[in-house]
């Protein structure tokens, strides 16, 4: 069943790419600015479910891998963000995909003034980059189009860097998708027959080891056969613990607004209670998303971790 899948995704997407497909092009417009440099033929075959690239937040000179590329224009705008010192990687499995990327990058590059972006011929299941290799991996409604969404996942953890992270628009459906619409070629095609529900693709992404999930945004998508299919932006990080559990006097105190949570490694923080925490939990609760929402005290200093003197007498970090 998963190759009879991928040639039917494959052959949907080759005549995708022959012909624009006005029923496939994304809900969510993209910012002029960001899509200047990029020719009207690649805009025309800009098929997706969100706008990762323009909620990952990607920094000057990061390494970025689109998985999914498709036409590229999701790497074209990285590329602009990324800027001459950044690297952008485009993989798609498609030919017909890359064939009119590629086409692309010369005009890409004159208008920018530098050529940053690369195209390889891969699946999700099987990237082809080593482990550790990029900061950032985008995804614009490619995930749901793999029968084997655990070992995707699995992938996009293995080529982040430590601290790195993902941010992956897809389509989820409301209850799970009867067996009838999972065997339509075209509603695969059309991202409809693979989507999971939220819950599932968060548990998916957790247990191949992200942290700090959030759903950076969500909208309906469609309702088919009176199933409401929804996209949403989720966004996570790769966390490689240290060797041992280590505590020198740090603690954490949760600014609410929740009267307490949990976070990935099951650590319970009531509101305004200071909890002690180990050195890994420390360097991650200081960093993007948890920091907003904590304030961490060192013992030995007397005063919150990581703030300016002037942080301090607002009572926490920034």
């Amino acid at each position: 069943m998963k190759k009879v899948t991928r040639d039917a995704v494959k052959e949907f997407y080759a005549r995708a790419a022959a012909q624009p497909q006005a029923a496939l092009c994304c809900p969510e417009s993209y910012n002029d600015e960001d899509t200047a440099h990029i020719p009207k033929e690649v805009l025309d075959i800009s098929y997706g479910c969100g706008s990762p690239v323009a909620l990952a937040g990607l920094k000057e000179g990061e390494t970025v891998l689109d998985l999914g590329c498709g036409g590229g224009i999701d790497c074209f705008v990285a590329s602009r963000k990324v800027g001459r010192s950044g690297m952008v990687i485009g993989v798609d499995m498609t030919d017909e995909m890359l064939e009119r990327a590629k086409d692309a990058l010369v005009d890409v590059a004159r208008n920018l003034g530098y050529s940053n972006v690369v195209f390889k011929k891969g699946f999700l299941e099987e990237i082809p980059l080593d482990d550790s290799s990029v900061d950032v991996v985008l995804s614009n409604c490619v995930v749901n189009l793999s029968e084997d969404k655990p070992r995707v996942m699995g992938e996009v953890l293995r080529v982040l860097k430590d601290r790195g992270r993902f941010c992956i628009s897809d389509i989820v459906a409301e209850k799970d998708v009867p067996e009838d619409m999972r065997a339509d070629r075209t509603l695969w095609g059309e991202c409809i027959s693979g989507a999971l529900r939220e819950e599932e693709f968060l548990d998916i992404a957790r247990k191949a080891g992200a942290y700090g999930l959030e759903i950076r945004s969500r909208s309906l998508y469609r309702v088919v056969e009176g199933i409401r299919f929804y996209s949403i932006t989720l966004e996570g990080r790769k966390f490689v613990k240290g060797p041992e559990c280590v505590y020198r006097g740090h603690y954490a105190i949760y600014n609410g607004p929740f009267r307490s949570v949990r976070d990935d490694d099951g650590h319970e923080y009531p509101a305004g209670v200071p909890v002690e925490i180990c050195t890994d939990t420390l360097e991650k609760l200081t960093g993007p998303p948890y920091n907003r929402f904590f304030t961490i005290v060192d013992t030995e200093r007397e005063e919150p971790v990581g703030c300016a003197p002037s942080d301090t007498a607002g009572g926490g970090c920034c």
